[in-house]
């Protein structure tokens, strides 16, 4: 079936599958392999159809959707599209996932997993002798999902003459309103674990009793990871500026690194990001990103598709379920002073930019 034919319709949505993988399933994209198409995903091909350009100096209007019924099935999984790639621009939720889960409920029971030095060893095995044993149990912890969105308050009559690449900018910045929030979420699962009052699967706090970070600490600390690896850190903004003026931390190749691509790598290797999600600002978070969070999510983002499709543009809803579980708890732990000082003898006063 060429893509100029098919059928558009609601029922399209809440199929269990995202807009354009049951437009996939209908018009796979491997069939135009070698054609002026190759590239584009099912979705992409409609826009083509109806002649819907929805960036660059020259993109269409929102009117342009609601040309006729078909095209105008379009228009939800444009909004969810333009949300999605402002949490993919805003979020640091891809450096310290480990895995994502797609469940169809709001309750989740996380697999417990307890990994030690001892399990990590593979031990010499004589004939007939018993192998040692690594459970991997379902624990009784029940991860509780949220659901977070925001309405939007339009009409059609606002929207329908403005050009798809602004009304662009303001979904994405809606998306990355939503990432931060996710953000939060996981850092407080992180810190204080995955079980809402329980205190079950916190983080293992360190505490320095100067108040200020030494390279010497911060490796001591990265040390205490074994059998994982401390890849990741997350960091106050205060934190943040104090370990960057610690003299290890002005290394030319990382100040090259961080100039033009804005990823800050600390000398023992791990991703330094910034973040004023952690509350208590003379706090750090190392983590093996590898194996620490799982991010739970019911769907994707959704969009009241009904209302968008039928042109009663008053109201968008755009909402996403998400939760996050521990996989293995000593993964993470945190590393804090009691009150920073910035002055300290071993470091020199630097402009740290302290935007998100």
């Amino acid at each position: 079936m060429s893509f100029d034919n098919i059928r558009l319709e609601k029922g399209m949505y809440g199929t269990g599958r995202s807009f354009t993988e049951t437009l996939e399933g209908i018009d796979p994209s491997e069939n135009y392999k070698g054609t002026q198409y190759e590239g584009l995903d099912a979705y992409q091909r409609q826009l083509k159809r109806f002649g819907i350009r929805p960036s660059g100096s020259d993109s269409s209007v929102v009117g342009k959707f609601f040309k006729t019924s078909d095209a105008a099935v379009l228009f939800p999984e444009y909004v969810s599209r333009a949300v999605r790639y402002g949490m993919d621009e805003a979020s640091f939720l891809p450096d310290i996932i480990a895995t994502t889960t797609n469940i169809d409920s709001m309750d989740y029971r996380a697999m417990n997993l307890v990994m030690t030095n001892a399990n990590a060893t593979m031990n010499v095995v004589n004939e007939g002798a018993q192998l040692s044993t690594a459970d991997f149990t379902v624990s009784d912890r029940t991860i509780k999902l949220k659901k977070r969105g925001r309405l939007i308050s339009t009409s059609y009559d606002v929207l329908r003459f403005q050009r798809l690449d602004v009304v662009s900018i303001a979904l994405k910045r809606i998306g990355s309103y939503l990432a931060q929030s996710l953000m939060a979420d996981a850092i407080d699962v992180i810190i204080n674990g995955d079980t809402t009052g329980t205190g079950a699967n916190a983080a293992s706090a360190h505490s320095l009793t100067t108040n200020a970070y030494s390279y010497a600490e911060l490796v001591d600390f990265w040390n205490e990871f074994s059998p994982y690896e401390m890849n990741t850190i997350l960091a106050s903004p205060t934190v943040t500026a104090a370990l960057l003026k610690l003299s290890e931390f002005r290394d030319p190749k990382a100040g090259l690194d961080f100039h033009g691509t804005g990823n800050i790598i600390t000398p023992f290797g791990a991703k330094l990001i910034k973040t004023s999600h952690i509350t208590n600002a003379n706090m750090m978070i190392g983590l093996d990103k590898n194996c620490a969070l799982e991010m739970v999510k019911v769907g994707d983002i959704e969009t009241d598709y009904g209302k968008l499709v039928d042109h009663q543009l008053e109201q968008i809803a755009i909402t996403a379920i998400t939760g996050f579980a521990k996989i293995i708890p000593d993964a993470s732990k945190t590393l804090s002073t009691p009150n920073i000082s910035l002055n300290t003898e071993n470091t020199e006063t630097t402009d740290v930019n302290d935007d998100e």
